[in-house]
Parts: C-alpha cells; sequence; structure tokens
C-alpha cells in the first residue's frame, strides 16, 4: 500500500448540528438539514474511554491480556465556540432552556419553577430536546465523528465593542452517554446559512433605557457575557451508551459586564454590599435590549430578578466596572429570556 500524498486544511473541517427526532437515531429530525455551526476552530471532543492500564500479579510490566477498554459507561463532551448565526443560535437555546419546537418564536425562556427533565431510550418526537453533533471530516470517505443523543449543558453568548463591532460571539459545551456512531458524507446535507450576513446577530445596545444591570439603566457599556448551565445526568447502562439523559441539577443564569465609572455606576460597590436577604432591594432587573420586550430576529436578553455577585474596578484608558449578576427566580417569574 503506498503513502497518500494528501493533505487536508483544518479549515476543511466542519462542525454540523441537527435537531434530533427519536432517542438512540442519529438523523436530523423532521427532514431538516444539518447546520453548519460557523466556528473558530475544530477541537478534539473528549471521548473519555474507560481504560484499566494496571500491572497484574505475575509480572512487572503490562501485558497485552491486561488491557481493557470499555466505551459504554463513558460521557463524551464536545465543546465548540465561534462566531453566533441565527439558525444555530435558536437550536442551541431551544435545546438549553428545554422550550418545545417553534414555540418559543425566536425568544426562549427558562421558568424560575421549572421541573425536572428526562429523555432515553423510546422516547420519539424529540426534536429541540435532543441533537445530532457531526464532525464533518475533510476527507472525502467514511471518516466523520458523529455524536448522538447531545445535550447543551453550558452555553455563553458575549459581545464586546470592540470586536467585530460587538457581533456575538459564542461557545457551546454538548454531552452526550450514547456510543459514537459513524456516519457516511452522503447522510449529512449542510444547510451553511451562515454565509449569509443577515443571519449573524449584533449586540443591541442602540436604547440606554433598556441597557440595565440591576435596575440602573443609562449605563455605558463595553461588552458582556451571558453564561447558561444546564447539567446532564446519564442513567442506566445498555450496548449502546446511557439509556437515560436528565436535567435535574440547578440551572443558572449569569451576567458578566464592562461599564465605565461614571454617575451612573459610582455607588454599584454600595449596592453590592447592601444587599439585604428577602429586601425589596435584593434582586432587580438586568436587561440589554433595543426595546422592552424581547422580539423574534434581534439579540436581547432579560433577567427579570437579579442579585449582584462581583463589581470590581477594571483600569482601562478610562475606569471601568465589572460587574456580575446572577438571575433569581421567585418561583414564578421567567429566569432569564434570550432573543435571537
Amino acid at each position: 500500500m503506498a503513502i497518500s500524498t494528501a493533505a487536508y486544511s483544518p479549515k476543511e473541517f466542519q462542525v454540523l448540528i441537527a435537531e434530533q427526532d427519536a432517542f438512540g437515531t442519529i438523523e436530523a429530525g423532521g427532514g431538516n438539514a444539518y447546520h453548519a455551526l460557523d466556528v473558530d476552530s475544530v477541537g478534539t471532543p473528549s471521548l473519555n474511554p474507560t481504560q484499566v492500564l494496571d500491572v497484574r500479579n505475575g509480572s512487572r510490566v503490562l501485558q497485552k491480556e491486561d488491557f481493557f477498554q470499555d466505551v459504554k459507561a463513558s460521557i463524551k463532551e464536545i465543546s465548540v465556540s465561534g462566531t453566533a448565526t441565527t439558525a444555530a443560535l435558536d437550536m442551541l437555546l431551544e435545546n438549553i432552556t428545554g422550550e418545545a419546537e417553534g414555540s418559543a418564536s425566536g425568544v426562549y425562556s427558562f421558568a424560575s419553577n421549572a421541573a425536572t427533565q428526562s429523555v432515553g431510550a423510546g422516547d420519539s418526537s424529540q426534536a429541540g430536546t435532543l441533537l445530532s453533533v457531526v464532525i464533518k471530516s475533510g476527507f472525502a470517505t467514511n471518516a466523520d465523528l458523529s455524536f448522538k443523543d447531545c445535550v447543551v449543558t453550558s452555553l455563553s453568548l458575549n459581545g464586546d465593542a470592540g470586536t467585530e463591532g460587538g457581533r456575538i460571539k459564542f461557545s457551546a459545551t454538548m454531552q452526550t452517554g450514547s456510543i459514537v456512531e459513524d456516519l457516511t458524507d452522503a447522510a449529512t446535507t449542510v444547510d451553511t446559512a451562515f454565509a449569509a450576513s443577515e443571519q449573524y446577530l449584533m449586540s443591541n445596545w442602540a436604547d440606554a433605557t433598556y441597557r440595565k444591570i440591576y435596575g440602573v439603566d443609562d449605563l455605558v457599556m463595553s461588552s458582556f457575557t451571558l453564561t447558561l448551565e444546564n447539567p446532564a445526568t446519564f442513567s442506566g447502562i445498555t450496548s449502546s451508551g446511557y439509556e437515560v439523559v436528565s436535567r435535574a441539577g440547578e440551572f443558572s443564569a449569569s451576567l458578566d459586564t464592562t461599564v465605565k465609572y461614571d454617575a451612573e455606576t459610582e455607588d454599584f460597590f454600595q449596592k453590592f454590599n447592601n444587599q439585604t436577604q428577602h429586601a425589596s432591594t435584593a434582586a432587580q432587573e438586568s436587561k440589554l435590549n433595543h426595546q422592552d420586550a424581547l422580539a423574534n430576529g434581534s439579540f436581547g436578553i432579560s433577567m427579570p430578578l437579579t442579585i449582584l455577585t462581583n463589581v470590581a474596578f477594571n483600569e482601562g484608558d478610562v475606569m471601568m466596572l465589572d460587574i456580575s449578576v446572577k438571575a433569581v427566580g421567585d418561583g414564578s417569574n421567567a429566569l432569564v429570556e434570550v432573543a435571537c
């Protein structure tokens, strides 16, 4: 067999996601095509096989019969980052918030009284609840890495006025307890909608009235990072991997911002220090939007109730403040809403 002279650029590789219809079946649910994420680079997924490399009695070195590996009882993790686009962000937000497919109309929310969610073997009609993920190789044969039954456990969205004019960037972590599949190129019909510039999302900071952190508006903002966390728990082992994935841990939403230190923000240290449990001032609204109500097609964030978790000086050409808040619930309100 002769050596191959072919070489591939890292930019020929793609990360594709699609809404999966049934647990255990990797496919684009409801006839939807795989969507190519606009990623900065294609990283290596964590396959996390269980390996036993212990030297057994009777030898000072590891013998071939001593080696053990299992891939069924392992959690695979895929981390990606890049530029947020409307179609991709719709799928990521729908998955991490648990919104029913098509019900959110571009505004995705998580209620502060949300119950535990579980999905597993035998469940169908799961588009939005589960994702199929394919790392598409530049090699023109069956060399893709594909993952079924994936859930988004962490999603960060950020915008910086000094970076690409505030264009929204994303970082997502997805996990699955199912075994890794092979997939032929013919099965991955790709919708590269991100090629159109109008599919990108920009920070909506035009109206200072709705540029609000902990109840204070009219902020001069430099950057923000929204982080959503919805951990997954995997249980039950079969030949195909874990048979149930549950969302039972804390869903958290936090917002880290950098704003100008001025008359609007100079008392944030006092606000942070004077927070009192159960007092009316203990939780205030935080919002980044172009109007009062979030709207489909425009990026926006709303946290009806937030607490301050950090206030710190940020020394630059002018003095800035780093302010962090975390969304809290009252048992009935929306914990967080995100529009795209």
